[in-house]
């Protein structure tokens, strides 16, 4: 029969496609194998309502046959084969189904058209031509019983001719290409690759996919013992996953260890989510929380995903678009029928069945993280340990978006009953007069403990937060308002810890000493924004605080970020305790020796920035100060 032709858009497409699209080469086995159980797939649906084919189901499987010597491998099934019709239609015309049609030009199809294109029936045969030089298929359908012959080298165009061949189903050779100083074409002849290949990408296909195998006995006793060479047939993958096996067939110990073999950690995980679902999209998903973040976890070279597959076919070993970053730290596994079997990211990116799953697994993730958090805390914790910053850098991202998520899942140590609560927990224990959910920000707990700014507070009887993470501020400041209360850091001027007559005492004092607060103001220059008398403080004679958008903690966090461009900085206040004995003494000065006043405001002001854990602009000046009141 003469050569056929492939049409000018189907000759095209196909050498994009080899060229293009399928960037990875390896992918051509996983495509073979997935078109040889879809097959098989369909000649068992056949039998079900027809005998004679039925008596054809016996023994279904795939069968791979590498030939060093010829530099061919043959990937045969047992299946529901072609007649010559089919053949032309499915083989002959790349992207048949009418796509093409709705394309105004194909000459102009960008990378987006081209991805589209490639979920169609037929096209992931043509990978083949990216490791081969020619392909040869023979098929014999089990509908008519009929043998043809399928035969190209690439854009060139094709043959089809009747042939013999005795049972039913379809046998593709390649002729691989031949090696070259960059390309190994011949790791494709090699048992142990295919092996690797099939366990990667089809160990899950449902029908076993066998290889002849050479191996090695010890034969004879004593001084007769010989090693000796043999072969056996071998089913080289699992066929069923374990994640597509129902809750009663698969024990917990079972789960642990296939994550613990599967991801390569030596720890059991936290948590096993598993997920059936059915319904508009069908997929089912084991996904797994980590006892610990992995050493690069926080920084740019850690690549969140899961496992995607289709039909128990790898599409991609880390889908990144499945996971929403505060959820990153899950590992594990999604398989679905109804996504289409391709390679092309971009595609994904636009697959609504793949967007409705990832919503689906995300509220799936937070339902037994929430679960957890109720029935086992000592679990919880040790999970909060390894990922709670995770969870607080995902509440500020995007401007606050995923915020009601994950405020229940949020933990801060609490000062009064010494332990870390949620902030649901920290409001259920409020006195009925608190009107906030107070906090402060620190490098330690006891550093906390110790501010000027916490005496009221405790004084009052009320708890406080103790935030220690660097974005802790970006989150109370986020979050705003929990059940009702809103969040307000002890340090801020509307903190109301005060009482009404304790405040109107103050803004007396504050009217009585205005030339004095404006004295200190000017010597300290542009050092402070402002000088006031302190509604915060009882015992201590001084404290600093901010005005304007960014705190302290924020001041901290952006100098601590690369780079050399200015950072952001809070506008200081200088707070003064118009009843502390210092206070007093800074009073006598004023009256009586302005130089003396200067040196007792300047050492109050580097006071205040040690207290809040703020370096000193002159650490020797400071001490020069100190004793010069000693001489």
């Amino acid at each position: 029969m003469a050569k056929k032709h492939f049409k000018a858009e189907s000759k095209r497409l196909l050498d994009l496609m080899i060229h293009s699209i399928y960037t990875n080469r390896e992918i051509f086995l996983r495509e073979l194998i997935s078109n040889a159980s879809d097959a098989l797939d369909k000649l068992h649906y056949l039998s079900l309502t027809d005998e004679a084919v039925r008596a054809q189901c016996n023994d279904l499987h795939i069968f791979l046959r590498p030939d060093k010597d010829a530099r061919t491998l043959t990937i045969t099934d047992n299946g529901v084969g072609m007649t010559a019709e089919e053949l032309e239609q499915n083989l002959g015309t790349i992207a048949k189904s009418g796509t093409l049609q709705f394309k105004e030009s194909l000459e102009s199809a960008d990378e987006e058209t081209l991805g589209n294109i490639i979920g169609q029936f037929g096209v992931g045969f043509y990978s083949a031509f990216m490791v081969s030089d020619a392909v040869t298929v023979r098929t014999r359908s089990c509908k008519t019983g009929e043998a043809n012959c399928w035969t190209s080298t690439g854009a060139d165009g094709y043959t089809i001719t009747p042939c013999e061949k005795e049972t039913c189903g379809t046998e593709i050779t390649l002729q691989l290409k031949a090696d070259t100083e960059h390309e190994d074409y011949s790791e494709y002849l090699q048992p142990y690759r295919l092996q690797h290949l099939v366990k990667t990408y089809s160990d899950y296909i449902r029908y076993p996919i066998r290889m002849e195998l050479e191996k090695t006995r010890t034969v004879g006793e004593g001084d007769d013992r010989k090693t000796e060479t043999y072969t056996e047939i071998e089913t080289v993958n699992s066929m069923v996953p374990i994640w597509k096996r129902s809750k009663s067939e698969v024990g917990e110990d079972e789960c642990k260890a296939f994550y613990k073999q599967k991801f390569g950690d030596g720890q059991d995980p936290l948590y096993t989510v598993r997920v059936s679902a059915e319904g508009v999209v069908s997929y089912q998903a084991m996904l797994f929380v980590p006892a610990r973040a992995p050493y690069d976890f926080y920084s740019r070279e850690f690549q969140k995903g899961v496992a995607l597959y289709a039909n128990g076919v790898l599409i991609m070993e880390q889908c990144a678009d499945l996971l929403p970053d505060h959820f990153r730290f899950v590992r594990g596994v999604v398989d679905s029928p109804d996504l289409s079997l391709n390679i092309s990211r971009e595609m994904l990116q636009q697959d609504h069945q793949l967007h409705t799953i990832a919503q689906n697994i995300e509220k799936k993730i937070q339902s037994e993280l929430k679960k957890g958090l109720a029935n086992d805390r000592e679990t919880y914790e040790k999970f909060f340990d390894a990922f709670g910053l995770q969870l607080k850098y995902g509440a500020v991202s995007d401007f606050g978006a995923h915020k009601d998520k994950l405020q229940e899942l949020l933990l801060f140590y609490s000062a009064a009953q010494q332990k870390r609560v949620t902030l649901a927990e920290y409001v259920a224990a409020m006195p009925e007069e608190q009107k906030y959910i107070y906090y402060a920000c620190g490098e330690s707990v006891q550093k906390i403990g110790a501010l000027p700014q916490a005496e009221l507070v405790h004084e009052k009887g009320y708890d406080m937060l103790c935030l220690t993470d660097e974005v802790d501020e970006f989150v109370m400041q986020i979050l705003g308002e929990v059940s009702g209360k809103q969040t307000r850091s002890i340090k801020d001027d509307n903190a109301e810890l005060q009482s009404e007559d304790a405040a109107a005492k103050v803004d007396a004092a504050a009217a009585e000493n205005k030339d004095l607060l404006a004295f200190v103001k000017e010597t300290l220059g542009d050092a402070v924004q402002d000088v006031v008398l302190s509604k915060k403080l009882k015992s201590h004679p001084v404290c600093l605080s901010a005005t304007g958008g960014v705190t302290f903690e924020m001041e901290k966090y952006f100098a601590a970020m690369p780079g050399n461009e200015p950072k952001p900085k809070a506008q200081r206040v200088l707070e003064l305790n118009a009843e502390h004995p210092a206070f007093a003494a800074l009073k006598a000065a004023f009256a009586d020796d302005r130089d003396r006043a200067k040196v007792l405001s300047e050492i109050l002001y580097d006071q205040a920035l040690l207290i809040a854990d703020l370096p000193l602009d002159d650490p020797a000046h400071y001490a020069e100060l100190v004793c010069s009141l000693m001489a």
